[in-house]
């Protein structure tokens, strides 16, 4: 008897229910709408504070400050400014959204009081990395943009480095993981993969969101493995195993240096890209065209950020391309095909399950929860027809040992 893939695929999948699986695909297809509008909204956020002239006036008040000094105060005050008029915006993609369609349980104070505190973060951030270029495009001339460029990747590894000691704990908790099975699971799993058991831990991503959930951040001595108390209380042994080993995968794998290299090139080509559009870009939104001037911040962030997009896509392929080799990690490590097909069925809550190829291609940071449950499934097929090869040996030695002569 045979194991049919595509059958236990089809199973999976229609578990979640005809009205769940409408719910997920209007999700999903209402993010991607969203995406465009927030874009609109970020054009007009930068022209507002543009026509203004709020950031002008600001910079030519700040001029005998120090170009360091001026070019911190002028970009900061950019990133609160449009923070603030895009701030109902916000609360609607980010929140109230999110409690319509019952991803989150968050109360509002608590959401804006974290982006209060992340918007206090990027603006001293951003500030400083703004305020390191206006002080460099003056002495690196036309190869500003490579300078800048390489500050900036390196900047992001530095972030991605701190990012699990420094950054996160900001916004959540992170513990060990219980006693129990589950921990002496998981810390099984990390033993084999040779990662320090005090790496893996859990931390209340129910307190931001309800979406079952797992990550791997950090590099180097600070990379560590964490899971949702989501996750934790809704799956059960094997699925935790079939995660963990999924998160795993990403870190014995190093999928974060390939991350960290691809968006290093891409920052330095949009910065390339905007120098070479700044001036026709300023002149359409009435901004000062000296690329050197902060009041025109605005701008320059605007082409970086939309430049970025454009990338997207192929960010994308690069984190499908390392989401399946992770899966393939748990399925050949762990060995639990159905615990990781029944805990990617609980993402396709939030992810629709079976989006098109354009779709994917576009949008989507993971495959398909369709074509990850049809991996983990063909995994298991072969798994079946090696036993049943294997029994057909073990069933014909018996035979040749029956027709064989007593001595």
């Amino acid at each position: 008897m045979s194991f049919n893939a595509e059958v236990a695929t089809n199973a999976y999948i229609d578990s979640l229910g005809s009205e769940a699986l409408a719910q997920a695909a209007a999700y999903t297809a209402g993010n991607q709408w969203l995406m465009l509008w927030s874009l609109l909204v970020t054009v007009i956020s930068t022209w507002l504070i543009i026509r203004s002239g709020i950031l002008t006036s600001l910079s030519y008040k700040l001029a005998g400050k120090g170009a360091f000094n001026r070019a911190f105060r002028v970009s900061a005050a950019f990133i609160v400014l449009s923070a603030i008029i895009e701030l109902p915006w916000t609360i609607y993609t980010s929140w109230y959204r999110q409690t319509q369609y019952d991803m989150t349980d968050q109360p509002l104070g608590d959401f804006l009081g974290q982006s209060g505190l992340s918007l206090a973060l990027s603006a001293v951030l951003m500030g400083l990395l703004l305020a390191t270029f206006y002080v460099l495009i003056k002495k690196a001339g036309r190869l500003w943009w490579a300078w800048f460029g390489g500050i900036t990747a390196s900047l992001m590894a530095t972030m991605m480095l701190l990012g699990p000691a420094v950054i996160q704990p900001m916004f959540n908790e992170y513990t060990p993981v219980p006693e129990g099975e589950v921990k002496q699971a998981v810390e099984a799993l990390a033993i084999e993969a040779n990662i320090p058991t005090e790496r893996v831990f859990m931390y209340d991503g129910s307190r931001q969101s309800n979406n079952f959930t797992a990550n791997v951040s950090g590099i180097g001595s600070s990379a560590r493995i964490a899971i949702s108390d989501v996750a934790l209380k809704e799956a059960n042994l094997d699925e935790v195993k079939a995660v963990t080993g999924h998160e795993i995968g990403h870190y014995v794998s190093g999928h974060i240096w390939w991350v960290i290299f691809l968006l290093s090139a891409q920052v330095v080509i949009a910065f390339l890209l905007a120098d070479r559009l700044f001036k026709p870009v300023a002149r359409a939104f009435g901004a000062d065209e000296d690329i050197q001037n902060p009041a025109s911040v605005p701008v320059l962030i605007l082409l970086v950020g939309i430049l970025m997009m454009v990338f997207q896509p192929f960010n994308n392929t690069l984190s499908r391309m390392n989401e399946a080799d992770a899966d393939r990690y748990s399925l050949e490590t762990v060995g639990l095909p159905d615990g990781l097909a029944s805990a990617l069925v609980k993402t396709a809550e939030y992810r629709d399950p079976r989006p098109s190829a354009l779709q994917e291609f576009l949008f989507y940071t993971h495959p398909s929860v369709e074509s990850r449950v049809r991996m983990a499934m063909e995994w298991k097929a072969q798994g079946f027809e090696k036993a049943l090869e294997k029994g057909s040996e073990q069933d014909l030695e018996q035979e040749q040992l029956a027709e064989e002569p007593l001595q």
